[in-house]
Formats: C-alpha cells, sequence, structure tokens
C-alpha cells in the first residue's frame, strides 16, 4: 500500500502543476460595450420644463437630475389602489411565476453544470461476480473452475481545462443565466406599466361614458323642445327628424363605450392574475391619479446600464463571445486524467484485506488533427457573435427611439392639453354668460343647451388629453427600465 500512495502522490502533484497551468483562456476576453457618448436622446434639446394648462391634471412637469429611480416608480401618481393592485399582480401573475421559474432552472443547470466541470468527479464502486474458468482453452487438461470475485473501487476523473474551453462554456451558460433574470426583471416592468396604463385607460373611460350620458340627457332636453316648437309651429319636421337622428345617434354610442370599460376590467383583472369578471377589482377615475410633477432625467448611458432588454441583449452577447471562445478550444490538446484505487478479492472476508490493493493512473492527450469541422464551428460561432453583436446595436437603437419618442410627447401633448384647457375655459364663460342671459330673458334655453352640448363634446377631448399625459408617464418611466437593475419586490 505505501508504493500505491507514492505513486498517488505523484499523480496529484502532477495534477496540481497542471490546474497551476490553465490560468489563460483562448479566444477574446468578453469587453462590456460602451455605453452611447450622446447627452440627449434626440437633435433638439431635452425639454427641462413642459407648459401648464389649466384644471386637472394641467400642472407643469419637471426634468430633474436623479441618482436613481425608486423600484416603486408607480407610487409617483398617487394612489393606493394602484400600489396595491400591482404589488398583489406581482404576486399573483402566472407571467412572473412562469419568469421567476424559468430563471430558477437556468441557475440549478448553471451550479449542475459548474459542479461537474470545476471539480474532479468521484465515484465509488462495489461488486461481485461468479465465473467458470476453462482450463481447456489453454491446452490444460483440467475440469472447468468456477470461483467469484469481488471488486470494490473509488475513482476520480478530470479533465484538466488547459485551453479555457470548460471556463468559457460556464462563463456562456453564466451569460444566459443573467439573460434569464433580466427577463424576469422585464416581466415585472412590463407588468406594472401595463396594469398602471389599463387602469389609466379604464378612468379615461369611465369619465367619457359620463360625459356620453350627459350628452344623451341634453339631446332629451333638446328633443323634447324640437317636439314643442313642431307642435307650436315654430319648426319644421325636418328639425324634428334631425334633432331625433342626433339623439339616436348619441344613444348608440352608450353601449359602446359601456362594452369598452367593461372589457377594460376584464383585461386589468387578468393582469392582475383574477378571473374577469372578479367583483373585488377596484374602479378608478381620473380623480384617483395625480400627476408626477418632477421626473428623474436619466440620459443615454445611464438607460443603457439598466434597461432589462438592454441588458438581456447585452447578456445574449457576452454568451456568443464566450461561446466563439469553447469553438476555438476545440482546436487544443485535451487532456483527461483518471484514478482508480481499490481492492480485489476472491472473497468479501478478503476484500479489504492487506494483499487486495489495486490502482491504476491513466492520462490521456487527446489533439485534433484533421477535423474540417471545427473550423466550420469556429466560424460558426464567430456569425453567431455578429448577429447578437447586430441585434445589441438594434435593441440600442430601439429605446434610444423609444425615450426620444416620449420625451417629444411629454412635451407635446402638454402643450395640446394646455391649449384645449384654455379653449374648455373660454366655452365655460361663454356658457356661464348665456345662463345669465337665459336667466334674465335675453337668451332661450334652447340656446343655452346647445352651448353645454359643445362643451360636453370638448370635455371628451379634454378627458382623452389629460389621461395622455398620465400615459406619457407611465411610458417615460417603462422607457428608461423603471427602478433600475433591481426588481421590484
Amino acid at each position: 500500500m505505501h508504493s500505491v500512495h507514492q505513486s498517488l502522490g505523484r499523480w496529484s502533484w502532477r495534477v496540481g502543476v497542471a490546474v497551476l497551468l490553465t490560468g489563460c483562456a483562448v479566444g477574446p476576453a468578453y469587453v462590456r460595450p460602451a455605453a452611447p457618448a450622446a447627452s440627449t436622446f434626440s437633435a433638439t434639446a431635452l425639454p427641462m420644463q413642459t407648459d401648464s394648462a389649466v384644471g386637472y391634471l394641467g400642472n407643469a412637469q419637471r426634468f430633474t437630475s436623479a441618482s436613481r429611480i425608486g423600484d416603486r416608480w408607480w407610487q409617483a401618481f398617487g394612489s393606493p389602489a394602484l400600489d396595491t393592485l400591482i404589488a398583489q399582480a406581482l404576486a399573483a401573475s402566472p407571467t412572473i411565476a412562469s419568469a421567476d421559474a424559468t430563471l430558477r432552472q437556468a441557475e440549478s443547470l448553471f451550479a449542475a453544470q459548474s459542479g461537474s466541470t470545476r471539480y474532479p468527479s468521484v465515484d465509488g464502486s462495489l461488486s461481485s461476480q461468479r465465473q467458470q474458468f476453462n482450463p481447456a482453452a489453454l491446452g490444460q487438461d483440467a475440469p472447468p473452475r468456477e470461483f467469484s470475485l469481488f471488486n470494490a473501487t473509488v475513482s476520480i476523473r478530470y479533465r484538466l481545462d488547459l485551453a479555457g474551453g470548460n471556463r468559457r462554456a460556464l462563463e456562456a451558460l453564466a451569460a444566459r443565466t443573467d439573460f434569464r433574470r433580466y427577463q424576469l426583471h422585464g416581466a415585472q416592468l412590463s407588468l406594472a406599466a401595463a396594469i398602471a396604463v389599463t387602469v389609466v385607460q379604464q378612468a379615461k373611460l369611465a369619465a367619457q361614458l359620463s360625459v356620453i350620458e350627459s350628452l344623451v340627457r341634453i339631446d332629451d332636453e333638446l328633443l323634447t323642445i324640437a317636439r314643442d316648437r313642431v307642435r307650436l309651429g315654430a319648426a319644421s319636421p325636418d328639425e324634428l327628424q334631425t334633432m331625433e337622428r342626433q339623439r339616436e345617434t348619441t344613444q348608440a354610442a352608450l353601449p359602446l363605450q359601456r362594452k369598452l370599460l367593461m372589457q377594460n376590467r376584464h383585461l386589468l383583472a387578468t393582469l392582475a392574475g383574477r378571473v374577469p369578471g372578479d367583483g373585488t377589482m377596484p374602479s378608478f377615475t381620473l380623480a384617483d391619479l395625480s400627476l408626477p410633477t418632477d421626473i428623474p432625467l436619466v440620459i443615454p448611458s445611464v438607460m443603457v446600464r439598466r434597461r432589462p432588454d438592454i441588458l438581456a441583449a447585452e447578456a445574449l452577447l457576452q454568451a456568443a463571445n464566450a461561446e466563439y471562445g469553447v469553438a476555438v478550444a476545440k482546436r487544443y490538446p485535451q487532456i483527461n486524467l483518471s484514478a482508480n484505487l481499490g481492492s480485489q478479492a476472491l472473497s468479501a472476508g478478503a476484500l479489504f484485506g492487506g494483499g487486495s490493493a489495486i490502482w491504476s493512473v491513466v492520462g490521456q492527450l487527446t489533439q485534433p488533427l484533421l477535423n474540417r469541422g471545427l473550423s466550420a464551428e469556429k466560424r460558426a460561432a464567430l456569425a453567431g457573435f455578429d448577429a447578437t453583436a447586430a441585434n445589441y446595436q438594434t435593441v440600442i437603437l430601439g429605446a434610444l427611439r423609444e425615450m426620444a419618442d416620449v420625451l417629444t410627447a411629454v412635451e407635446s401633448d402638454a402643450q395640446s392639453l394646455s391649449a384645449l384647457a384654455r379653449a374648455d375655459a373660454a366655452l365655460q364663460s361663454l356658457l356661464a354668460s348665456e345662463r345669465r342671459r337665459y336667466t334674465l330673458g335675453a337668451a332661450s334655453y334652447r340656446q343655452v343647451l346647445a352651448l353645454d352640448q359643445q362643451a360636453e363634446q370638448l370635455r371628451t377631448t379634454l378627458i382623452a388629453a389629460q389621461a395622455q399625459r398620465l400615459l406619457n408617464t407611465v411610458t417615460y418611466y417603462q422607457a428608461v427600465g423603471g427602478g433600475g437593475d433591481s426588481p421590484p419586490p
């Protein structure tokens, strides 16, 4: 046994020396792409403050410098019901659960691959067999003999990572695990943004439904007046028919608006992980939401380090780079080492006796000599890297365009709301004047209703403009990557 220990000791020393020689890995080391050098998202100057408008949701918004955005960015809209709904949705959504399970699967696969490639594998075996030996096969005149053979062995196997192919493979697997992690972050961000958008849409639809109901009531009063005018001979039947057609047209918009509102509620329930028609779903109005006054300013170089889709594309780029290194490493020598230490005896009692020890040490060197497939595999890996790099650039450009669009929308839609608010204020002033004239007998009630009808029609457009400012802000938070690299809890 002493000679066995000496041999294994020499083998272990050689393994240690060989491991020290594996400090380098073939293939280019991954270098993170540089962030865009631009200071703004478009050729025009970045708006630092939007116009303010008279009325609700018409306050000015400022872009302010901030080191980071809070993970719960939706709290900026000042709605506890929205905060609660998003928190419940993140916990109950099957989409999030699927992304989380996929991430856990990727982490476990990486751990399994890491353990099997970084460290030697050690196996133990115990066997027994019954054999018959026939001396006649050797030309001996003797009867066959039967005997039992018992074996107990411990085997050690290890592949030296001389060219770094194993490390490159683990690097690629780790990068793909990061890809799954960023996919989870992206799913959380998309779900929170989708719920916020659906809530704003619900508030808009509910407000517009109220306007349509008001218009139907006004049409009913105008229709009654038209009938009286026809009966008294002050109007022709054509005027009555016109009013009836107008009233029915307005009435027809009611079921359509109610349908849109119900479909919106069904969508909101589904996003929250609930059954459509769930009676516990909250209802939202525009009065439940506040327009954030201060919006954290994020420049392009910061945005590309926080958006989950960009980080996911970068993880795939790192994986492609590592996979190219794996393809290169296959062209270099491969060394496999193995050792077996055990005992062999003809009886179970003698299996661990002093004279039953057996051992073996095997070193195998493999060098590809003629394998055209390896060159093609290397070219394929390089082409895959080029394709992934191009896709990364596409994601970057798409993100920059999205940010430029939303910043333009934040400014222009604020100006539109300001103009609509001024028009609404002027019309309300005119309506108040017409009502005073009606009180004094200088105007007819029909004229008051006509102006009231115009005011309600304008209010529909005003409601849409108010909701659009909220939607632009939600889109901005989503475009910059929400709260950053860390997922919301």
